[in-house]
This record gives structure tokens, sequence and C-alpha cells, in this order.
């Protein structure tokens, strides 16, 4: 542990399993007291809270139930991490859905308004309310974004995916230029195939891809942990705008 974060305040969305666990445990190792977001609080992979094992290694984390796609569940959650902390120094909008392989044809507009609602609307508003707080605050602050591959590639039978974190990634980048002034950063990770009990769970997807990644393996979530701990860290403190992908080098030759 190197209190790379310390004294600060996350909130970080779908930390409940995964990546988004993966992130916030990363982050109360180094300091930061730490809002686990969700829509439950058990993780999809077993085993104990997220917000439990932060309480248990000495840290300072709580569990408030949200649903991305509401804003006054975000809006709860925000004020929530300013009221248990007293500030919000770090927004990590992770939580994101992915509705396997899916031709344009088979797509409805109740899948469009499902993916949407979690994977950009939710992304929009956590940024936007993020905002507000570290403008008043005056301190600044970090905003980091879940995006994809996918948001910077096209992806076959993945169109509602590839839209939604299209959306994220350039979002990122309006927000950089919009927030820079208030020296608020936002960076957006794009990361490839990253073993999750999400991405496992569709053998359509989990090691389609091996052969084709340079470093021959799918990524962990602490490959992306690690990544958002940089970009919440004074140590990316001239970064921001930034789209950087975590993929093994799979898209290098794209």
């Amino acid at each position: 542990m190197t209190d790379r974060l310390a004294g600060k305040a996350a909130l970080v969305t779908g930390a409940s399993s995964g990546t988004g666990r993966a992130i916030a445990l990363t982050f109360a190792e180094e300091g930061a007291s730490v809002t686990v977001a969700d829509v439950r609080r058990d993780p999809r992979e077993g085993g104990t809270p997220t917000d439990e094992l932060i309480e248990e290694s000495g840290g300072d984390g709580q569990f408030v139930e949200t649903d991305v796609s509401d804003v006054d569940a975000l809006q709860t959650a925000i004020d929530e991490t300013v009221s248990a902390f007293g500030s919000l120094d770090v927004m990590v909008n992770n939580a994101g859905v992915f509705p396997g392989l899916q031709p344009i044809s088979e797509v409805d507009e109740e899948d469009y308004e499902w993916l949407m609602n979690i994977n950009l609307k939710g992304v929009v508003f956590g940024s936007k309310l993020a905002a507000e707080v570290m403008r008043e605050q005056g301190d600044g602050g970090a905003i980091v974004n879940l995006s994809s591959i996918a948001g910077l590639n096209g992806f076959t039978d993945s169109s509602l995916y590839c839209a939604s974190k299209g959306g994220v990634a350039n979002l990122t980048r309006e927000l950089a230029l919009e927030l820079g002034p208030d020296g608020i950063r936002v960076n957006a990770i794009n990361p490839g195939v990253i073993e999750t009990a999400m991405t496992t769970e569709d053998e359509e997807v989990a090691g389609t891809m091996l052969e084709e990644i340079p470093l021959r393996r799918d990524g962990r979530p602490e490959d992306v942990a690690d990544v958002a701990l940089f970009l919440a860290s004074d140590e990316s403190a001239y970064v921001s705008g930034h789209n950087l992908v975590v993929d093994g080098g799979l898209t290098a030759g794209v």
C-alpha cells in the first residue's frame, strides 16, 4: 500500500462484482474511502461483499443500492458519499451490461432502452452529478469512465453495445474540454476481453479471442483496476480526455 489516494473519497458504480469490485478494492488499498454503488450487494462471483472486505481490511467503505439508469438513485449515491466521507473526489462510472452477440436484425426498442439507459445514460448523469459536487468543492477531481474497445472499433453482431460504448468514449473527450477549466479530469478505460462472471457466462464470447490477443491471455479485473488507479491519482495530473486501451494488444493492428 502506497496511499496514492489517501484522503480521497471515491464512488464506484457496479462495484459489487467483477471489474468494479477490483477497482473499489484497489482504491481502498491505496487509502481512499469508497462507496460501492450497485443494484445488488452480493458479488456475482460469490464471496464477501466488497464494502465488507474494505472494512475488514481497515478501510472506509459503504454500500449504497444504486440503479445507474435512475438519476435519483445516482444522486442519492453521491449524496451518501459526501455525507459519509466529506467529499467526492473520484467518480468511476463502471456499471454496464453486455447483451451478448446480437445482430441488428434482432434488436428491438426494449433492448435499446435497457442497454442505453445503463451503459450511456448512467455515465452521462453519473458524470453530470459528480461534476456538480466537484465544482462546488473547488478542488477539481477525477472522473473515470468505463468504455470498451467496442467503443473505438466495430465488432460483428454488437451494434447496441458498440453504440453505447462509443457514446462513452466520445462523451469522455467532450467532458474533458468542458470540465477542464474547473480542474476536473475526465478519462476513459477501454478494456478488451476481461475475465469476469459476466463475460465467462457467455460461451459465445469467453475465450474466443485468445488466439488473436498478442499477450495470449484474457484480461483480469485487476489489470483494469491498476489503470483506474493511475487515472484517479495525481500521477495522471496532466492526463485528460484520453481513452486508454487495456486489451493485451488485441487492437494494436486495427
